[in-house]
């Protein structure tokens, strides 16, 4: 019987797991469907609306802003939240793009949200920031339980688990 090898280089973390086990497997409830559908949709169509409406959320508003490179800046976020929210959607490799799109979102509070705090204060900030602090509880949900039973991640773990079995 030959019994099983670890490989010397793969990274572990919890469980004796590796990075890519640790990034593809989820324990979380199938209920998780809800909230990767709400979270995936929303950063998907905002990535959408970068290319669709570049003066209005593209390069546009970056420049507004202040965001430096906004003719580069803009469509790389955008793609980031494309292929970001089309992974969260179909819950492949959903603790990467969670880790991508809580940066993100972390961008955006810090570029948006803060400068109204400080000039308005608190009101009119919460008013403007609901979807970014829901979003990134969502991202960290996310992050901390997986992509949950319905999900590609859990086929591929539950695949490496036959493999091994």
């Amino acid at each position: 019987m030959i019994a099983s090898v670890r490989r010397p280089y793969a990274l572990r973390g919890e469980h004796g797991m590796t990075l890519r086990e640790s990034l593809q497997g989820t324990s979380a409830p199938s209920a998780t469907l809800i909230i990767r559908m709400l979270v995936g949709a929303v950063f998907f169509l905002e990535g959408v609306k970068k290319f669709l409406f570049v003066d209005q959320w593209g390069a546009g508003r970056f420049a507004r802003i202040g965001i430096p490179h906004p003719q580069i800046i803009g469509p790389f976020v955008g793609v980031v939240e494309i292929v970001c929210g089309l992974l969260l959607l179909v819950g492949l490799l959903t603790r990467l793009a969670s880790i991508l799109l809580i940066a993100d979102i972390a961008v955006a509070i810090a570029s948006t949200k803060i400068p109204i705090l400080l000039k308005s204060g608190f009101w009119p900030m919460e008013a403007e920031a609901r979807t970014d602090y829901s979003m990134l509880l969502g991202l960290i949900f996310l992050l901390w339980v997986g992509a949950g039973a319905w999900s590609i991640d859990a086929r591929l773990g539950s695949r490496q688990s036959e493999s091994r079995g």
